[in-house]
């Protein structure tokens, strides 16, 4: 079939990431009003995230194994509706558990991750099966619409919080709700590719290094994640709690200017970037001394611009992982992809909840009361401080791998002959 005949499915694919957004972008957005609304402690927000990603993994696992024998087709079509459901039992949580409405978002949590564990499965896959002429192009794109998507749940979120208050928000839950139907739609009406590929025939002779290739992949992809999520599950109530600015300003300078970095530089890499592995290794780098940098400086203004510019650092380290990849292991076939999205998910699923950990144990430990009596800042500030000082070793520990995985499929690509891509 030729290419044009997939503009609808690939459009599909780009409104179903697009949408996706809500799921990650949203609950953080309401976890500072959870907190003071419902009294669910900062432990138990950062386990939604864990929830999330956890299911999320669960999925890539099974997928993992079972691709061969799935529909995969029908899952596509089908999981956009699954986000909805997931969404609208998190809006009537209040409704549903008046007693404990933290077991309502717990409920709604596993819903929507089983359609994001889904999507990080089969939406990549499914754009690198499409006909293209830069597979890579459309890659960083469809990468990049989550971005925007973020700017944009952000964006309607502190119009809808200015105008109606946080106290409303089921209302605003209920309407990105019902944007994943949409994609819904689109799948169904468009043609599938053939995405149940076996594995390439190139290198099959070395087995074990595709193996061992595939799982450096894993691990840069896992480090990558961590250093993304915990900024975009924890800057905006960094921004409110730990550096007192107002939720709404801090959501747009901080939550928005992180997710318009974050697409800026997928943009970017769709249209002119040429060599991921420089771009990688930066963007580990850059990540880590921007939690450094919000962890340790005193002015409010250098820390807020650091959790933006996280957005820049870390934009290509999950699909540039993928890149990685598909450039120095051609022909991997959707399992391989759920690995990657199996190691994406657990990196944010440890990473955020090890954020709010270390904000709960050090904001009751004797030495944040100490530190508060000489430095003025609550025993939170403290707290998110070194939840923020505590997570740059994941980029840190990013950025020593990359250095060895470079190394490894260079030595891999000098064994059967051919030069490596840098």
């Amino acid at each position: 079939m030729r290419s044009d005949a997939y503009k609808r499915t690939r459009l599909a694919c780009y409104t179903a990431y697009f949408t996706m957004a809500s799921i990650f972008c949203l609950p953080p957005l309401l976890f500072a009003h959870f907190h003071s609304e419902y009294g669910v402690s900062y432990t138990l927000l950062g386990t939604l995230v864990l929830t999330n990603f956890i299911t999320q993994l669960g999925v890539d696992l099974l997928f993992s194994f079972l691709s061969r024998r799935c529909n995969i087709g029908l899952i596509i079509k089908i999981m956009p509706l699954i986000t909805f459901l997931g969404l609208t039992a998190y809006a009537l949580s209040p409704v549903l558990f008046p007693e404990s409405v933290y077991v309502g978002f717990l409920v709604g949590t596993v819903l929507f991750s089983v359609s994001a564990g889904l999507s990080e499965v089969l939406l990549s896959p499914l754009i690198a099966a499409l006909p293209s002429e830069n597979p890579q192009r459309d890659m960083s794109l469809l990468h990049s619409l989550y971005a925007f998507g973020v700017l944009f749940v952000v964006a309607v979120s502190s119009l809808f919080f200015a105008l109606f208050g946080a106290d409303n928000w089921q209302i605003l839950t209920a309407f990105f709700a019902l944007l994943p139907v949409l994609a819904s739609v689109l799948f169904f009406l468009s043609p599938m590719p053939d995405m149940n590929r076996q594995e390439g025939s190139e290198g099959q002779g070395n087995a074990f290094g595709r193996v061992a290739g595939i799982a450096l992949c894993v691990g840069c992809i896992f480090l990558g994640s961590c250093a993304e999520n915990v900024m975009a599950s924890w800057a905006s109530s960094y921004i409110e709690n730990a550096l007192n600015l107002d939720k709404i300003f801090g959501d747009m300078l901080g939550m928005a200017a992180f997710a318009v970095l974050l697409g800026f530089m997928r943009i970017w890499y769709a249209k002119r970037g040429k060599s991921i592995f420089p771009i990688l290794l930066g963007g580990m780098i850059g990540a880590a001394a921007c939690y450094l940098t919000a962890g340790l400086v005193e002015n409010t203004w250098v820390a807020l611009c650091a959790c933006a510019l996280t957005g820049l650092f870390a934009a290509m380290l999950w699909p540039g992982s993928l890149i990685m990849m598909e450039e120095n292991l051609p022909g991997v076939g959707v399992a391989a992809y759920a690995l990657m999205a199996a190691g994406g998910d657990l990196g944010a699923s440890v990473a955020p909840q090890l954020m709010g950990f270390v904000v709960d144990s050090v904001s009751v430990s004797n030495f944040a009361l100490q530190l508060s009596a000489s430095t003025g800042l609550t025993v939170e500030q403290i707290g998110m401080k070194a939840g923020m000082l505590v997570t740059a070793i994941f980029p840190i520990l990013g950025a020593v791998l990359l250095i060895f995985t470079f190394r490894y499929f260079k030595r891999l690509h000098q064994s059967r002959g051919v030069s490596l891509k840098k």
